[in-house]
């Protein structure tokens, strides 16, 4: 009898694996993230350790660039002193629970690149104006986020005023937490399939 319960074991195997948890599109991050690491190994530095609200940051800023097309002077060729100013950078910092205060020695770096080809982006910050701030020993955080051909690098330091911590002035109860959601999800979705099974095999 359990034979013929099989298809539909698969079936809902298969929901579950359509459903499963959506650990995000961070390839690009990753991958910038260990070439930029791997870059800072060959010039003896220490590797950057991920910024959880400097990676916040950066997703916010790549969002504020989606629209922007790659131009000669854009990203990393933009002539220093003409970076783009966004007028809703505090209320950026206050959804990433940050303030000035402590991103002041901070730096951000915008690279556009058609379709994030790999070796370009990583090209783009080890090949240019950026590279400043990647051979800099006072930064030993990042954060990495994405938006279409737009990357952005925040770069933090040990120092309070630029270690990217959390503002307790600016984290409230009511803020939602996407990531604890989705594991949520993910966990009923495996409990519905396993009670299912279960049940299918007793009758």
């Amino acid at each position: 009898m359990a034979i013929h319960k099989l298809p539909l074991l698969l079936f809902l195997s298969i929901i579950l694996f359509l459903n499963r948890p959506v650990l995000g599109d961070t390839d690009e991050e990753d991958i910038l993230l260990t070439g930029i690491n791997s870059y800072r190994t060959t010039q003896n530095l220490t590797v950057f350790s991920k910024n959880e609200n400097a990676e916040c940051l950066a997703d916010e800023i790549a969002d504020q660039f989606k629209n922007k097309p790659c131009t000669n002077d854009t990203g990393s060729f933009t002539v220093p002193g003409t970076e783009p100013q966004f007028a809703n950078y505090p209320k950026m910092l206050s959804k990433c629970h940050l303030n000035v205060t402590d991103t002041r020695d901070g730096m951000v770096m915008p690279a556009c690149v058609p379709r994030l080809e790999s070796s370009l982006v990583l090209t783009n910050f080890t090949k240019t104006q950026y590279s400043l701030g990647l051979n800099d020993s006072k930064y030993t955080g990042i954060g990495i986020g994405k938006e279409d051909n737009w990357i952005v690098v925040v770069l933090t330091t040990n120092t309070p005023e630029g270690s990217y911590s959390t503002d307790t002035d600016t984290k409230h109860d009511d803020d939602d937490d996407s990531n604890g959601f989705t594991v949520s999800v993910s966990l009923v979705n495996y409990l519905l399939v396993f009670m299912f099974s279960f049940c299918f095999f007793l009758y």
